[in-house]
């Protein structure tokens, strides 16, 4: 079965970006496939390089970045969305002007926009929603 997931809640402020992250790993191991993993909302800062938790915390954006390194994993992070909240890649920084060294996505993550999140729905067998 193919599965898309989407998460809208911020990493530290809700339980839903864990439980994507459990879920995801769930669905590779039984064997199935994640069409794409797409942030919306505060859902974006699960994509930021610029968190750093507690040494006894996870850190979700970087387990979010090794499941997506070790099984291929398409992580969107809604353009608008992460506009609102600082998340920029450097295509962004540059065209908003913020100068050399203020990209802040992190290691296999990308920006595009909501289209990105129709086409996952449509490709996709079952799309499972994470958060408000």
């Amino acid at each position: 079965m193919k599965f898309s997931i989407l998460v809208n809640e911020g990493p530290y402020t809700h339980q839903s970006s864990d439980s994507a992250l459990q879920f995801a790993r769930a669905v590779l191991d039984k064997g199935h496939e994640i069409y794409r993993v797409f942030f919306y909302h505060d859902g974006v800062n699960n994509g930021t390089r610029l968190t750093v938790p507690p040494v006894d915390d996870r850190n979700l954006q970087k387990r979010w970045s090794e499941l997506a390194a070790a099984h291929a994993l398409d992580l969107v992070v809604c353009i608008a969305a992460a506009q609102r909240r600082g998340v920029l890649d450097e295509g962004e920084a540059k065209r908003h002007g913020k100068g050399e060294g203020a990209a802040n996505i992190a290691p296999g993550f990308r920006i595009s926009g909501l289209g990105q999140l129709i086409e996952m729905g449509i490709q996709s067998d079952r799309l499972v929603v994470f958060g408000d």
